[in-house]
């Protein structure tokens, strides 16, 4: 009996469902990173060059992951499309940070858009241009402390037509963690299903300085 309550449970989560058939979703979740802060729980330990300083890297594409409406994601999908080359990946890693990231999210979550690596690393890019990331995080010198609601407003400020709706910011270690906005297949800015639009309330959520 218990066994039985508990697969059922299972299967009422909207969690990510891996094999999943490729080009079987909803619309794209575009989540862009902020370097500073991935560096300090992550990228710092892992010795990552885009952590060295002078880099320069802002918010960088974490990647274009195809969503379900209803909630949840599909990942690591079968498909007959071939794995990047590492010129491909290479070429990412100027808006992505690392080539590594970028052969990651292929594997993850590219496969499920039913497009070739080629393919998806353009509407990567393409989703990446698509979005003006504000200036003045760029000249951040010294960390400093916000509302992660100012974060959310500077972006709606620079792209007038995005709607609070399509946008939500994320923390994590009571950092500013991402940013990240909704598009549909062919890059029209989208509402966010309801387990992607939960926004960071903090209101002394960190941003750590330009490297």
């Amino acid at each position: 009996m218990l066994r039985s309550l508990l697969a059922l449970l299972f299967l009422a989560l909207p969690a990510h469902a891996d094999g999943e058939r490729a080009g079987d979703f909803d619309y794209y979740v575009m989540s862009l990173s902020w370097t500073p802060t991935w560096c300090r729980l992550t990228g710092d330990a892992r010795r990552s060059p885009q952590c060295e300083t002078g880099r320069g890297y802002g918010f960088t594409l974490h990647g274009l992951w195809p969503q379900y409406t209803q909630g949840g994601y599909p990942s690591y999908c079968s498909t007959t499309a071939r794995n990047p080359s590492r010129t491909m990946t290479n070429d990412m890693a100027d808006i992505m940070g690392t080539s590594g990231l970028a052969w990651y999210q292929w594997k993850k979550h590219g496969r499920c858009s039913g497009l070739n690596a080629a393919e998806y690393y353009a509407l990567a890019r393409k989703a990446y241009t698509t979005v003006t990331r504000p200036t003045v995080f760029r000249k951040l010198k010294t960390d400093i402390t916000l509302p992660a609601s100012v974060v959310e407003a500077a972006f709606l400020e620079a792209n007038p037509k995005l709607l609070q709706n399509q946008i939500t910011i994320t923390c994590q270690a009571h950092k500013i963690q991402e940013v990240r906005i909704c598009l549909s297949k062919d890059m029209k800015r989208v509402k966010c299903g309801y387990d992607v639009s939960r926004d960071c309330t903090l209101r002394d959520a960190e941003m750590g300085k330009m490297r």
